[in-house]
């Protein structure tokens, strides 16, 4: 049975992470309060970013900015986009 969470994104119970996504607090705080679901949908969102925008992992503040958003991301505040993205309409 898959182990489930109170999703601090989606505010209901849906099933949780398998292993802490990063060590030390971040990533057991990520692992006791974000959904799979909403960590599978970050980690999309992420790359879309990484694409669209060039950034390069090996500059700080790139790491420092992902890091920002991952956060707004995963307490279903607004986030940035690519440039000329246009959400799917879920309707």
């Amino acid at each position: 049975m898959s182990r489930m969470v109170h999703c601090r994104k989606y505010q209901q119970e849906l099933e949780g992470l398998d292993l802490p996504p990063y060590p030390g607090t971040k990533g057991q705080d990520i692992y006791d309060n974000v959904s799979k679901k909403a960590w599978l949908e970050w980690m999309a969102h992420q790359t879309m970013l990484i694409n669209e925008k060039r950034l390069n992992l090996m500059e700080a503040s790139t790491r420092t900015y992902l890091a920002e958003q991952m956060v707004r991301f995963l307490s279903g505040q607004e986030v940035d986009q690519a440039d000329g993205y246009v959400p799917p309409d879920n309707k």
